[in-house]
Formats: C-alpha cells, structure tokens, sequence
C-alpha cells in the first residue's frame, strides 16, 4: 500500500496528505484487486494505526457494496475466509478494537451476509457461532453483526441506497432473506441470545445490554413464542432488578409487548407481565429515585395498556363479549399506576403515558354508560391534567430555552387529553375547570404566578374542548353558556390583570380574545378591558414580548366590537398617539413597539375610524390626523436618503420609508372596496399618500426595498381607489422596469396582472404601450449568465418565466387580442416563440401546463377563418409538434400530478386546433405530421378518431396512454 498516502488518514494531517489519501481511496475502489491487499492486511494485523484499519473496512465496504458479482467463486470465497481470519484474531487480541471499528466491520459483515446469505453462505450464522463460542470480544462482534443486518434488512428508517426508499427488489429480496432466517436459523440465534443473556447478565453488562437490544429488535418479525415464553421472560424480569441492565430489558419488554399476535393472548401475556412486575414492587414508582429507568418504565406500562386497548378493540369489533369484558377489566387495572406515572413530576415519565391515558378515555368515549369507578377515574385523569399543565419555578420567560420549547410541546399533548376529557364528560370537566378558576381568582393576589396562569389558561382551553360554532360559547347550552359567561366576568372584574407576572398577563389577553362575544352579551366590561390593552398592562407593558402581542391581540378584539366602542374612539385614538409616531432610525432610543407591531395599531385604528358613527367629513379628518404624519415624515426621510452617502445609513433609512408606505397600506385594510372608502370620504387622502410614495421609484439607491413597499400599496389601492389609481400607472411601472433584477419583475407582473383582470378593457391602451417594454425586460434578465451551480438564480429565473407566461395567460385570457395584435409581426413572433420554447423546451410543468393553456386561448382567438394573418401556419409548424414533442420528452413523467394536468391542457389545445380548423387539420395528421412521427396507420386513425369525439376527456386518456407507449 502507499505509506504516504496512508498518513493522510489521520485527521490532523496537513491538506495536502489528505488530498492524497483521498485519491488513494478513490484509485483503491476502482482496482479490482485492492480488496485482497486490504483483506490481508486486516487479517494479518499488519497495521496498527485505527484510521488505517478503517479505511480498509471502507475498501471492502465499497467492494461488497458496487463490485461483489464481478468476483470470482474463488474470490468469493478468498474474501469470506479472510473476513472470518480476521474475526479470529479478534478474540486472541490482548486489546478490542476501537468500538468505530467494530462498527464497520460488522457492516462489511452484514452486507456480505446480504450478498451471499441465500447462495453462497448459508451457514452464515453457524460458522459465526461456532467460531466465537462464548468468547466475549467474539460475540461483542456477533451482536454488532446482528445489529448492523437488522439495519440492512428490517429496519424501516435505513435508507437502503441512494432513493428514499428500498427498490422493489431489494424488499423482495429482504423478505426472502427473512423467510430463510425464520426456517433455517432464528432459533439457534435465540438459543444463542439466552446463553449470552445468562452467562454474561452478572459479569458484563455491557454484553447483556447488548444481547437485549438485538432481541427488542428481532422480536419484532420473529415467532414470538421463542421470547415469549416462561424461560425468557422470566430471564428478562430478572434483568429488571438489576440496576445496569433494568432500562434495556424494559426496552426489550416493550417490544415484546408491542409485537402483533392474538387479542386473547396478548391480555395473557400482558397480565402475566403485570403480575411478576407488580409482585417485585415496580408499581410503586413513588420510591424509585431513578427517573431514566422510570421514563423506560413508563413507556412499557404504555406499550401494555395500549395492547390491551388494541385487543379489547378487535374483541369489540369481533362480538366476543367474554373475552372483551376481561380485557376491559385487566384494562381498568392498569389505571391506577398509569395515573401515578401522568402525575409524575418528571415531564418525560409522564409525557410517556400519555396515549395510553389518550386511548383509555377514548374507551370510555365509547361505553354507553360509565361505572362510578370510571367516572373517578376520568376526574382524576382531569387533576392529573390540570396538575401538570402547571409551570415550574425553573421555567425562564426571558430566555427560552430546550428546557422550554420541550415543555411547550408537553403542554400540547396535555391540550389532547383535556380535548378528550371533553369528549367523555363535557359537564365534568367544565365542572372541575370552574371550580379551581373560581377559587384561584378568589385569591389571585396571595397565589403563586402557575397557579394563576393555569387557571385561566384552562378556562382558554375549554373554547377548544367545547366547540362553538364560531366562538358562539354565549347561546344555545345554558348551562355552559352561563359557567363560560360567569368565569369570564370573574376574569374580568377580579382584577387579576394587574398581577405581575407576563405569564398571567399574556393569558389574560388571550382569553379575553378568545371569548371576545362574550362582550357582546355584558358590553359593561368593555371600557374596562380597553383600559388594560392601553396602558401599563398591555401595549405599554414593561416585556416587549407582551407589547408585542397585545398589539396583534388588540386589533382583533377592535374588529370583533368596534360596534361596541364608539363612544371611546376619541380617547382610544389619543390614546395610542405615541405609539402611531414613525421612528426615524437617528432617534437614538428604541420605541415601544417594533415596525411589525405598529402595523396591527395602524390596522386598529383604521378599523375604528371607518367603522365608526362619525360623519363622513369627521372620518376624513382622523384619517388625515392619522396620514398626514406619516407622508410628511416620508418626504423629508427621502430627501435624507438621496443625499446619503453611507450604505448602512442608506438601509436604515429606505427601511424607515417602508415603514410608512406599510403604515398607510394596512390602514386601508378597513375598507373592502371603493364604496367604503367614497363614503368615508377618504379617497383623497389617499391619492396624497400615492403623490407622496410614487418619488421613491425613482431613488437611484436601495431600490429593492422602495420598490416592494410601493408595489404593496398600489395593489390596495386597486381595491379601495379602483380607476382614480389608473393615471398612476404608467409613470409607476416605468419606473419599475428600469434597472430590474429577475425577483423585482417576478414581483411587478402580479401588479399588472391585477390591472388587467380589475379593467380591462380600460387599460388596454396602457397595456399596448407597456406589453413589449416588459417583455423585453423579462427577455434582458433570463438571457444574463449566471453561474452553473448557482442554485438561487435558477430558481429566480424559473419563477420569473412562471410569472412571464402568467402575465400573457392573463392578457389572453382577458379576451383583449389587440394587446397583443398591436405589436407588429416581428415582436408577436419573438413572443410566440417564446411560449413554444416554454412548452417544449423547459421541464417545469407548471409553466408548460400555462404555455399550453396560452396557446389554446391564441389558436380560439386567431386559428379561425378571421384571424390573425399567417397565424394558421405556426399553428401547424409550430403548436401542434408542440402538442407531440413535449410528452415525448424523457423529463415529461406521465406519473406525476402536475405533469398529468399540462398533459390535458396540451389535449385541450388539440382539441380547440380541430374546433377551428376543422378537416383541414385531421388531413394534415393524418398524410402529413404523424406519419412523419413513424406512428403506425392504425393508430393514426385511432387518434383522429378520438381527436373528433366530442368528450375531451376521452381524448386525455387516449393520449396519456397513447404517449405511455411511445416511451416503453
């Protein structure tokens, strides 16, 4: 071997080393006898440096893997004999190898048992086992190998090779392979695992832990009666008194347990479990200080109760009402210790009961009456719930962390169960809800911050559990309508906004959303709520993460009650004054809200204006006091900007004008249309705003953002100004053709297309002038080079020609020809094309479905007897060899959706080329286009047949499978 390049291998050598050992390894692979010098040397031990040894487990690895059929049966058996060589002199070494080592070489072994298992080494496992015996370094490597095969061939996450997922015929092969383990060897590999578990369960646990991870794996396609029987599992029960090895036997249990077989002999099984565990005491979880083996321990008493939950099920479903009267008995018995786990003050133990408490209710859900003994359970299970959704003192609200995040997770399928509880007994758990919040708020200013947060977070929770129509918790069920409505005034006259905690804080908030109609049944507590979201306990709160969502929260509760509010606009307005003040970046102090937040406060307050009992000369004037700031603020921020010389600065400062053009966009949301914005007589303030904004277009630095903040505020000013906004247009768009990139164009052709889809006819002349200057701006971008591997411009250029044939489907189908006819012969050429090259060329089926979709619309427009003038020529040169080509390609995946979709409309042109040129082009398939194609005469005349049926979709099918032949 190369000695130099060898020294590359080790992983602090210098690059150039590296470089070496890395085409060595590449040069190794190729050479179809690099393997024996490998071999020999892992066999004769003639390295003893570890990154040697494991890239000539690599050289084997890759060899077994890509070049075993070019092997000789001599070599193939050269090959077997030294892997078993070296497996010798592993167990006479004074020292094991590294444990990475022994990982790879059990996968070298595992794949060579995958090769030649079925042909050539049937005695795979019997020469293994009688060369190690009870050697432990030997069967250390017997468990890697069984591990390492397990992978290979059973295990569902391993990715097999380079696809997702195994190939059909590496499962065929897999299941055969399983097939002849069951015949031929799986019980000498148990016998095995019981002598490894029993010899070595006192003097190597690390072998024992081992030996139970390959039988929680086996177990799960193997004859379950050679595990589950009296001699083993008492072996494995014995395992769980012993502290190294009692988390991997419970492992081990739960896959036993977990194993499909008969529902009566499941419960026997599980009970027989039962009892053994319970008789040693490890029921009595309260006096077991090891929380990991406990969180295991768990997650078997899971495995049990959902077993007996699937076998009652299927017993139900079967009518065996013995049987399933036992099961559910056994079940019942198992409740108490799950609700000991559920309470646990560990979160993992307790989150890991959790489906089996989520099944065991859905039972009950399904009994036609519940026993008393039920019933206390369901309440306890309520406790346990209302328990543990409970913060800990531990839990940092500044800075959260994994701890956090994985509590929050907790609390969801906590939030499961209480949905369940509610299914099983709404009266009870709207019963126990109310009884702890009643208490709470009784003494929220002497309780703990938990204690508080969790009561009214379950009062939150319950608009979940008991579903309304459209949050309507406040008619129909009295009883639950006056128990919400009675919390809910509690909530609000208890005065428990005030307590200083931002957990308690934000719940408040919340809920009073959640329940925002509750307002409109008692309006009283109105005036008091809007003083919590304005001053020191909502948007001027001390966390700007409670400011920030109680700017989002009180827009919400404004647009469900602005009826409701009238008579404090004026002061809600003065109010939020400050908070509405656009921050110029050299103010030097932060605000209190960031720009995002200011949004949903412009949002509020243009709500509340419009919706407001004002006059209409009232409103215009609060929506000048409200937009006047802003552009005035504007003008003198690009004034500032154009003469800015600083980059930083300059971003800063474009950000601040985004700001407000944003500003002034989300007060519109308060309007759905025109009408709305004539009667509040707000049009012209408007119209200021876009005097105002337009400029910007024009700023020679940090165009990107102007633009994207003017493009946003003329598609609303579409909607709230309709045609008064036209006159803007042109200057506007050319402002935005000017220097464009391809995410800038990508981002405009909506803006048109809006124009084009609200009037159409009416900018036809606009559309005229603008059609080829955007094309050809489209045109400049996709033809700039961009580096091969650039993976972002790609995309960016896809999307833009996606948004390109968009813009000319929006024109077509508009049914305004003339935008297009009027641009003379040479420009509607180079377009035509275009979308031909579209079609055919580009395999993205979404722009080739639309390209499909244009070229239908253009052949119904002009492939008629008046048409365009030599339009019927490109339609048999150009569309309908389009119509052909394109599913012909190798990249046209007829499997796929959206390729299927593009397939139909490219019938659906075929079939609007035959309604408008009739004869004419069945003749032209017929003796001129298919024949050239090769196609056989029958089927020529089988799709010209087809193509004059009346049903489209005949046609679709025909061609779909029409063009699944012409691949094959």
């Amino acid at each position: 071997m190369d000695e130099q390049a060898l020294l590359g291998l080790n992983p602090n050598a210098d690059a150039s080393y590296q470089q070496r050992a890395l085409a060595y390894f590449e040069q190794l692979k190729e050479s179809p006898d690099a393997w024996q010098v490998c071999a020999e040397s892992l066999a004769k031990g003639l390295y003893s440096d570890d990154h040697v040894k494991f890239f000539c487990f690599q050289v084997l690895e890759h060899q077994i893997k890509f070049r075993h059929g070019a092997l000789s049966a001599a070599q193939q058996q050269l090959f077997r004999e030294t892997l078993m060589k070296w497996l010798q002199t592993q167990m006479m070494n004074s020292q094991p190898e590294k444990a990475f080592i022994r990982n790879k070489a059990a996968q070298v072994f595992a794949l060579t048992f995958v090769a030649e298992y079925l042909t050539q080494w049937p005695k795979f496992f019997f020469d293994i086992l009688s060369l190690i015996g009870l050697n432990p370094r030997g069967v250390d490597l017997y468990l890697r190998m069984l591990m390492a095969i397990d992978a290979e061939v059973v295990d569902r996450d391993i990715h097999h090779s380079s696809e997702a997922r195994p190939t059909f015929k590496e499962t065929r092969r897999n299941t055969l392979i399983k097939d002849t383990m069951r015949e031929q060897c799986i019980p000498s590999l148990v016998e095995s695992w019981y002598r490894i578990l029993h010899t070595y369960q006192h003097t190597h646990s690390e072998l024992t832990c081992q030996c139970l991870e390959v039988v929680g794996a086996y177990v799960s396609w193997i004859d379950l009666s050679l595990i589950a029987n009296d001699r083993f599992v008492n072996l494995l029960l014995s395992h769980m008194s012993v502290e190294v090895l009692r988390e991997e036997a419970c492992d081990c249990l739960f896959e036993i347990v977990n194993k499909g077989m008969d529902p009566v002999d499941k419960t026997k099984l599980v009970e027989s479990l039962c009892q053994v565990l319970q008789s040693a005491g490890f029921f009595n979880v309260e006096q077991e200080d090891d929380v990991d083996f406990v969180a295991k321990f768990s997650k078997l008493v899971n495995g049990m109760g959902q077993s007996l939950i699937t076998s009652w099920t299927k017993l139900a479903k079967a009518g065996d009402m013995k049987n399933s009267q036992e099961t559910l008995r056994a079940l019942e018995t198992k409740v108490p210790l799950m609700l000991q786990l559920l309470v646990h003050e560990d979160d993992d133990i307790s989150a890991n009961i959790v489906g089996f408490c989520y099944d065991y209710l859905h039972v009950l859900k399904q009994l036609p009456l519940l026993t008393d003994h039920q019933k206390a359970n369901v309440e306890a299970i309520m406790l346990a719930v209302m328990k543990k959704l409970t913060y800990d003192d531990e839990y940092n609200f500044e800075n959260e962390g994994e701890d956090e995040a994985m509590f929050v997770e907790y609390r969801k399928q906590l939030k499961l169960l209480l949905d369940r509880l509610a299914q099983v007994s709404p009266e009870l758990l709207l019963e126990a809800v109310r009884r702890v919040f009643t208490s709470t708020m009784q003494s929220w200013q002497t309780a703990p911050f938990m204690e508080v947060e969790v009561a009214i977070r379950l009062l939150y929770m319950l608009g979940e559990a008991l579903p309304a129509s459209q949050g309507a918790h406040f008619s129909g069920d009295g009883a639950k309508a006056s128990a919400l409505q009675d919390m809910m005034r509690m909530l609000v006259t208890c005065g428990v906004s005030e307590y200083q905690h931002t957990s308690v804080t934000l719940e408040f908030f919340e809920t009073v959303v959640r329940y925002d109609k509750f307002f409109i049944v008692e309006p009283q507590h109105i005036p008091n709520v809007l003083m919590a979201f304005l001053d020191h306990r909502g948007l001027r709160h001390s966390s700007p993460k409670v400011r920030s969502r109680v700017a989002y929260l009180f827009s919400r509760y404004v647009k469900t009650l602005h009826k409701h509010m009238n008579a404090f606009i004026e002061d809600i307005l003065s109010q939020l004054q400050d908070l509405l003040d656009l921050s110029p970046p050299e103010n030097g102090y932060p605000p209190l809200l960031t720009s995002d937040d200011q949004l949903f406060v412009f949002e509020t307050v243009g709500v509340l204006i419009v919706n407001s009992e004002y006059t209409a000369q009232r409103k215009q004037a609060l929506m000048r006091n409200l937009l006047d700031p802003l552009m005035g603020t504007f003008k003198l921020l690009l004034g500032k900007l154009l003469l800015e010389q600083d980059e930083e600065r300059q971003s800063a400062l474009a950000d601040c004008l985004n700001h407000a053009v944003g500003f002034a966009s989300r007060t519109s949301k308060a309007f759905s249309n025109k009408q709305t914005v004539k009667q509040c007589g707000c049009s012209e303030v408007y119209l200021d705003c876009l005097q105002t904004f337009l400029p910007a277009l024009s700023c020679p630095v940090q165009k990107e953002v102007l633009r994207s903040g003017v493009r946003t505020f003329l598609h609303r000013m579409i909607i709230c100004l309709e045609e008064e906004v036209l006159p803007f247009i042109p200057s506007a768009s050319e402002h935005m053709l000017k220097d464009c990139e391809a995410k800038d164009l990508q981002e405009f052709i909506p803006l048109i297309n809006q124009i084009t889809a609200k009037f159409k006819g009416q900018v036809s002349p606009f559309l005229q002038q603008v059609f080829m200057p955007l094309v050809q701006a489209i045109f400049e971008v996709l033809a700039r080079p961009a580096e091969e591997n650039d993976q972002t411009a790609a995309l960016e250029k896809q999307m833009l020609r996606r948004s390109y044939f968009g813009f000319i489907q929006t024109i077509t189908g508009s049914g305004m020809n003339e935008v297009m006819g009027s641009q003379g012969v040479e420009n509607i050429e180079q377009v035509l094309f275009t979308i031909i090259q579209g079609a055919v060329d580009f395999p993205d089926p979404i722009a080739q479905k639309t390209c499909f979709i244009i070229l239908s619309k253009l052949v119904e427009l002009w492939g008629g007897k008046d048409g365009l003038v030599g339009f019927p020529d490109f339609i048999y040169k150009h569309i309908v060899p389009a119509c052909f080509l394109t599913p012909l390609k190798p990249t046209f995946d007829l499997s796929d959706a959206q390729t299927v979709l593009t397939l139909s409309e490219c019938a659906l042109t075929l079939k609007m080329i035959h309604l408008k040129r009739g004869p004419e082009f069945i003749h032209y398939l017929q003796q001129e286009y298919l024949p050239s194609l090769q196609v056989s005469p029958d089927i020529i005349q089988e799709l010209c047949q087809v193509l004059q049926q009346p049903d489209s979709k005949v046609l679709k099918s025909y061609l779909k499978a029409f063009f699944q032949r012409a691949k094959l």
